[in-house]
């Protein structure tokens, strides 16, 4: 299988791209700033990459920074139905927009500081009569801590709101957290956590990111933490991503979602190869794509032919093993309309398997 790493070139998109080298045929090394999208006729949307139609691949890992989001979307909505791609296109609009992940959060029900949007200065001005200092103030744009401030007092939010509305900036006014600049990062996989720790905020800084100078301590979560990151990962559509949380004296809270994470500052906390873990994903669910195109070819090479009954029912195929588990061709689970939940016969013999509901 042949994949691709379409980023920026940051470290931590190289160290994913070495690592998916032990898994793929072949791996490429896209620029995302060398790509182009499209918008021809008929309804379709090409890619391209240095002038060139962008070849086919099993699996394409898109990254990049907010100032690329409508980029990254549009290639991957190109995108998506060909290539295994662990971004849905709208989460690269959510992802990278503070306050569409907050109403995401607030959809699913996951656990954040209370945040404000306020539309001008006066709506503005009555929210900081009625909040407890001290508070954040964030623009919706912008990763690794910037574009977060604090304010101590009334007096001094009110100074930079007025700054704020006089640049026509947007922000968001959000509750502060006491936590001696100290707060969580957890790298959700699919459905698991595969790396969390503790980052720790230099003195005299309040955000705690290691870009800005913060220090990281490795952390074993317990089950609701995880649960939560999990889940917050499921609320923007992304496979892959970072969660970073606060540990409230309610329980933990998310305070926002990385899409395209650094990896260096975890590994180095953790000891554990999170770059081989990404890369190693991928391959897995690259595999369960192709199968997926395997199958739905087949189910239509029947039905052009008219095949139907028993003929139509013999299919065929290699047997995909998965920790000492059997993993059936999509079509063989479309045509015995399986569900998961009824019970089962299960039969077997040396060469021969048969599975009847009950």
């Amino acid at each position: 299988m042949k994949s691709a790493v379409m980023s920026l070139g940051s470290k931590s998109s190289l160290m994913i791209l070495e690592e998916m080298k032990k898994y793929f045929d072949a791996v490429d090394n896209i620029d995302l700033r060398d790509v182009e999208v499209n918008l021809g006729g008929a309804g379709k949307l090409n890619v391209l990459y240095q002038g060139n139609q962008l070849p086919q691949y099993s699996c394409i890992y898109a990254r990049g920074s907010f100032r690329y989001a409508t980029l990254l979307r549009s290639v991957t909505l190109a995108l998506h139905r060909t290539s295994y791609m662990p971004i849905k296109p709208e989460t690269f609009t959510i992802g990278h927009d503070k306050l569409l992940t907050h109403l995401a959060l607030q959809h699913f029900s996951i656990p954040m500081p209370a945040t404000y949007l306020a539309s001008s200065t006066r709506a503005a001005k009555k929210i900081l009569n009625e909040v407890t200092y001290p508070i954040v103030l964030k623009f919706p744009h912008g990763t690794g801590g910037k574009g977060v401030m604090f304010a101590e007092s009334y007096a001094a939010a009110s100074s930079m709101l007025d700054a704020l509305f006089a640049l026509n900036q947007p922000f968001l006014i959000q509750e502060y957290i006491e936590t001696g600049g100290v707060d969580v990062r957890a790298i959700v996989i699919g459905d698991k956590v595969v790396a969390s720790m503790k980052r720790k905020a230099v003195r005299g800084e309040m955000r705690a990111n290691i870009h800005a100078g913060g220090t990281g301590q490795a952390v074993v979560l317990d089950e609701k933490t995880k649960r939560i990151a999990i889940d917050t990962a499921i609320s923007i559509g992304a496979d892959i991503c970072a969660v970073d949380m606060l540990e409230s004296p309610k329980g933990p809270v998310v305070i926002e979602a990385n899409l395209s994470p650094g990896l260096q500052g975890i590994t180095k906390a953790t000891g554990i190869n999170v770059a081989d873990k990404i890369a190693k994903y991928l391959f897995e669910k690259s595999e369960i794509f192709s199968a997926r195109d395997r199958d739905e070819a087949t189910q239509k090479i029947f039905e052009d032919l008219g095949l139907s009954g028993e003929m139509a029912t013999q299919i065929i195929t290699n047997l995909d093993f998965r920790a000492n588990r059997i993993l059936l061709p999509k079509i063989a689970t479309d045509i015995s309309q399986f569900t998961g939940t009824e019970e089962v016969v299960v039969k077997v013999e040396k060469g021969k398997l048969v599975v009847e509901k009950v």
